[in-house]
């Protein structure tokens, strides 16, 4: 390690998002600490590593446990001595009607999605402080400024994270520390295929599902439009070089397209677009 390499952590990297973003700030020569709950996962990125020469170091690091962030924040410490940026993008969707939720699936996402981020960022928040130096990249969604039918909690972690980010900003920047949100739109990504589906909703006689298999044909045919996960993380390696990141980034074309709609129209018409285009 060179004496002015930046240090990266990235929580979620087994594939996607994650996988694609660690790449990318190891390639712009971050040292990178590629975090996942699963090392038996980690045979991809070990592999392009390995083959591009990347400094690229991967931990285990489950986000909804305390111990094992404290113990991988811990070893990155003795190791490098600091950390400049965190990356919080370890998540996952849960889909279903509301009230065809259990509160235990709602928590369940709520411990991933935004007490994930809680965890890991006040675990890594009084390094960034002495050295008086940060810049803290939370994966947001295009979901934390819209919402849609069936995803009311993820939707709602989304939200939560958007809020927690703008508070944050305020009380870190005298630190030296920046606050950005990253908000993909529709991705390419196997994010679908760990969507977990509530177990209400599976079944054909929820008074809910025609409205989600609506939704479930949409979003097939987003999914075929949507980006690629590298451009997230060109995003994200956009933000952490800057000198002075934006709060905001939207990442995609979709949502660029949504978020000018509403920006542009009345509530209920971008209620009534929506409703259009997601369940017609």
């Amino acid at each position: 390690m060179t004496s002015n390499q930046k240090v990266a952590v990235v929580t979620g990297t087994s594939s996607g998002v994650g996988h694609e973003t660690s790449l990318a700030l190891a390639r712009s020569g971050f040292r990178t600490y590629a975090t996942m709950r699963n090392l038996n996962k980690s045979e991809n990125i070990k592999s392009v590593a390995t083959k591009e020469n990347l400094p690229i170091h991967i931990n285990q690091l489950d986000v909804t446990d305390d111990i094992s962030i404290k113990n991988a924040v811990q070893a990155i410490l003795s190791e490098v001595g600091r950390i400049d940026v965190l990356v919080n993008n370890a998540g996952y969707a849960l889909n279903g009607a509301f009230e065809d939720l259990t509160t235990d699936e709602i928590k369940a996402q709520f411990e991933t999605n935004l007490f994930g981020v809680i965890r890991t960022t006040q675990a890594i928040l009084p390094i960034m402080r002495k050295q008086e130096f940060g810049i803290i990249v939370n994966m947001s969604s295009g979901a934390g400024r819209l919402g849609y039918p069936g995803g009311s909690a993820y939707v709602s972690t989304k939200f939560a994270v958007e809020g927690l980010s703008e508070s944050m900003a305020y009380e870190l920047e005298p630190f030296g520390i920046k606050v950005v949100l990253v908000e993909p739109g529709v991705i390419r990504t196997n994010f679908a295929n760990a969507m977990v589906v509530a177990k209400k909703s599976q079944d054909p006689n929820s008074p809910y599902s025609q409205i989600m298999q609506k939704m479930a044909t949409s979003f097939e045919h987003m999914m075929e439009n949507g980006s690629s996960p590298d451009l997230v993380a060109k995003v994200v390696l956009k933000a952490v070089t800057s000198e002075n990141p934006s709060l905001r980034y939207l990442a995609g074309k979709d949502i660029e397209t949504w978020m000018e709609g509403k920006r542009n129209k009345s509530d209920e018409e971008f209620y009534k677009m929506m409703k259009q285009n997601l369940i017609k």
